[in-house]
């Protein structure tokens, strides 16, 4: 039922969409000129978006704030947004910004202008589009960050609990209300800065009673109020299993169905509210995120309890050995799923490179392979403990079965006890797989609890400590990548809102090709020629990202030792400006580039392929307000 209820909160209404809305029209238009005062300012999107109470705001040409109606979808179309305008606007140039939030739960924001009658002599200076408030995007990110990590330490150390069956729990319990106290209390911190975190206003507002309605009216908002249901859940089982864990005993079957449901369902929450709720494929791709969100949690919380026990209590080798099989089926859906939301999320492999989703992307996997090889190690460890194990409990079957077994039917004899009690010894330790002080073997004695390991013995203990202590801190490196990739612009999604913003007119990156001979009018030599292609983004006035890539005659890439890149506007007598371009391992880039004034401005590229061979082209770059 409960599980029920989760998928009709996210899912109802949850049509095809495209992660991250882009603009895909305005009317008016961008920088349009219309005879007559509009009556309305409808925009369209490539999904459908939620509004906010300032969705829109409208400046008159002399910056004043025009009063508007309330912001509502256009025709009954959840890709749309329109609000109304007063009957006598006036003439000149207006500026609309806007702000909505896309079906992925992800805050955008723009702005344009358009004029009534004639343009203004001085058109007023677009508003600030940032999309969100920096104090509230970092603490908003942090509880997601705590959120990923708590749900990873719940849910893997109940499956531990299940599937690998320690001979004691009770060291795990700790485990188990930190992850639920620190999901919870993410969750409700979440909830309270959602509101926020779309607005793009401050931390101070999170207490404000109509944003919190607001949110609790929007697919994130139900996502978050679904896991307070669930984790509400969870805590009745914990509740009704507290005697069992307290006792070290292994949960019932019906508390470990109820869990596993109780857990897809949290996964679900996060599923249901981010990339995969939108796009290509939403079924597919959710049901994919619910896998690959329960194969991380299990196996990184997996490690967290490990780890725990073997600091806290003995670890029998046959719980190791089910976590090291348990490891392995859960890196085998990590693998398919991953692989499959990297080709939906990048849509092409140049994203891999080209994209800040793609070059984070690399970066987890980077780790992901890291806390692979910390496995690989572990399961090496494992196997030579086991190894050294069956050897020493031979050897001692061995020199039992060489003494005679005493007058009058006694099990056994006192060399054959010493001996097995020195394996059994060793089992306490967490080197076999009992417990020390446990029951005698049938016909032997009961083991002493205190038995020394052998300096081999223990060496194995520490390694195996160290492998997984390192595979726990890479493990959290790729939680934090995780979460950065569910906040991040996939690679498919910016390259279907490039594609809407060209087809709806909207300003986007400028692009320039300057070609270039080097060497041509010396008798004998060979000239050398190319092209370097420089893109502004967005190519407006303020700051600017540069890139620039050199091409040599075939269409390949050309490695130069120097490239300079400067802007000049002659006609303000502004510049030369220095881009101070620095080479990136393929091309050459500046983080900011800042160009103050509209225009057409002149853009020099200096080429120099040798101590003595260089070249300067120059070509003007349309700069727009």
């Amino acid at each position: 039922m409960l599980l029920g209820a989760v998928l009709v909160l996210l899912l109802l209404g949850g049509g095809p969409a495209s992660a991250h809305a882009a603009l895909r029209g305005a009317d008016p238009a961008d920088g349009s000129v219309v005879k007559a005062a509009p009556g309305a300012i409808t925009l369209t999107f490539t999904e459908s978006v939620g509004l906010l109470d300032d969705s829109f705001r409208v400046f008159d040409p002399d910056n004043r704030r025009v009063d508007t109606g309330e912001a509502g979808h256009a025709d009954g179309r959840a890709d749309t947004a329109r609000i109304k305008l007063p009957a006598k606007l006036g003439t000149g140039t207006f500026t609309v910004a806007w702000r909505v939030v896309s079906a992925d739960s992800h805050p955008i924001a723009g702005a344009f202008t358009f004029s009534v009658g004639t343009p203004s002599a001085t058109p007023p200076a677009l508003p600030g589009t940032s999309v969100e408030n920096p104090a509230t995007g970092g603490l908003f990110n942090i509880g997601r960050y705590l959120a990923y990590l708590a749900a990873a330490l719940l849910v893997g150390t109940a499956a531990f609990i299940a599937v690998c069956r320690p001979p004691d729990v009770r060291p795990l319990r700790g485990l188990l209300l930190a992850g639920w106290w620190a999901l919870a209390g993410s969750t409700v911190f979440l909830l309270l800065l959602r509101g926020p975190y779309e607005a793009g206003t401050g931390p101070a507002q999170a207490l404000d009673p109509s944003g919190l309605t607001r949110t609790l009216g929007t697919r994130p908002g139900l996502a978050l109020l679904a896991r307070l249901a669930l984790l509400a859940a969870a805590a009745g089982l914990l509740l009704w299993q507290r005697k069992a864990l307290g006792e070290g005993k292994r949960p019932p079957r019906a508390a470990l169905l109820t869990g596993a449901t109780l857990a897809t369902g949290l996964a679900l929450t996060w599923a249901g509210a981010e990339h995969a709720s939108a796009g290509i494929q939403v079924p597919a791709a959710m049901t994919s995120t619910v896998l690959h969100l329960l194969a991380m949690a299990v196996w990184l919380g997996g490690l967290a309890s490990l780890l725990t026990l073997f600091y806290r209590a003995s670890v029998p080798s046959r719980v190791v050995g089910r976590f090291s099989q348990l490891a392995g089926v859960s890196v085998t859906v990590l693998v398919v799923t991953g692989v499959y939301q990297s080709w939906r999320g990048l849509g092409s492999v140049a994203a891999l490179t080209d994209t800040t989703y793609g070059r984070v992307l690399l970066a987890k996997l980077v780790a992901v392979t890291l806390l692979l090889l910390a496995g690989a190690r572990s399961r090496r460890t494992v196997t030579r403990e086991r190894t050294a194990r069956n050897v020493t409990v031979e050897a001692a079957e061995a020199q039992e079965a060489r003494v005679p077994e005493p007058v009058g039917g006694r099990a056994e004899g006192a060399a054959g006890g010493l001996a097995e009690g020195r394996v059994e010894g060793r089992v306490a330790a967490g080197t076999a797989d009992a417990p020390a002080g446990g029951p005698p073997l049938p016909g032997k004695p009961r083991p002493p609890a205190g038995a020394a390991l052998t300096p081999a013995e223990d060496a194995q203990r520490r390694a195996l400590r160290r492998s997984v202590l390192a595979e726990v801190v890479v493990s959290v490196v790729v939680l934090v990548f995780t979460t950065v990739l569910t906040g991040t612009l996939p690679g498919r999604a910016a390259a279907e809102a490039a594609t809407a913003e060209q087809s709806a007119g909207l300003p986007v990156a400028s692009v320039t090709n300057i070609p270039f001979t080097i060497g041509s009018d010396s008798p004998g030599a060979r000239g050398v020629s190319g092209k370097v292609q420089v893109t502004l983004d967005p190519g407006r006035v303020g700051d600017n990202g540069l890139q620039a890539v050199v091409y040599g005659p075939d269409g390949g890439f050309v490695s130069i030792p120097e490239l300079r890149i400067s802007f000049s506007l002659p006609d303000q007598d502004i510049g030369p400006l220095d881009a101070k371009v620095t080479d990136r391992g393929g091309y050459w880039a500046a983080d900011t580039v800042n160009l103050p004034l509209p225009g057409t401005w002149e853009m020099k590229v200096t080429v120099r392929v040798s101590e003595t061979d260089q070249v300067s082209e120059s070509k003007p770059v349309e700069i727009v307000r």
